[in-house]
């Protein structure tokens, strides 16, 4: 199965975790990748980094060594649609995600969207715990807990206003929580 590989390792500020990967995102080597997705668009507004950053390849892997943001997803296996995912699929990938978040520790698991964390938690047999938006009153093995709206087309009820407000709050979080965390770049004020 072809899909994007994981950008995670020890000392991650954040760890983005989308519920799977894109047809489009795997052709194009890069999360996100669908032209028509809000992510990049919202990323660079809400000053989350320092500078706008032009969605490749070549920018996710920058912004992983440089900004401390790694990537993964609920489920590996590419799909269109979201909706295409069965429990089986959950099933397989959820204890596998549970183990990565284990390991590595990351300051905040940022979630795009309630399907993927609800679906996370319901197949690694985590407790059921209401999910809101933004930090969440849990941690996840350890880690704190974010989730924004999933900034694909298909989720067309939130507009890039709407998802980039959210990621505003994620970075108040981050310069309030965990300056330490920042790289010098990232500014703290």
């Amino acid at each position: 199965m072809k899909t994007l590989p994981d950008y995670i390792d020890h000392g991650l500020l954040l760890l983005s975790i989308g519920l799977n990967p894109s047809i489009v995102s795997v052709a194009r080597g890069f999360y996100f990748a669908n032209p028509r997705n809000r992510f990049w668009a919202a990323l660079n507004a809400s000053g989350i980094l320092p500078r706008e950053v032009i969605p490749s390849k070549q920018a996710q892997a920058r912004i992983f060594q440089q900004y401390k943001i790694g990537f993964t997803d609920v489920v590996k296996r590419p799909s269109s649609m979201g909706k295409d995912l069965r429990a089986a699929d959950y099933m397989q990938w959820a204890p596998k995600l549970q183990a990565k978040i284990e390991k590595y520790q990351p300051g905040i698991c940022w979630f795009h969207g309630k399907v993927a964390i609800r679906n996370h938690l319901k197949y690694a047999d985590a407790e059921k715990i209401d999910v809101k938006w933004g930090r969440q009153d849990f941690l996840l093995y350890g880690s704190t807990v974010f989730v924004t709206p999933n900034p694909s087309p298909a989720n067309a009820i939130f507009s890039l206003e709407a998802i980039t407000d959210w990621y505003k709050k994620l970075h108040d979080i981050i310069r309030r929580d965990f300056p330490a965390a920042l790289p010098a770049t990232i500014p703290t004020e």
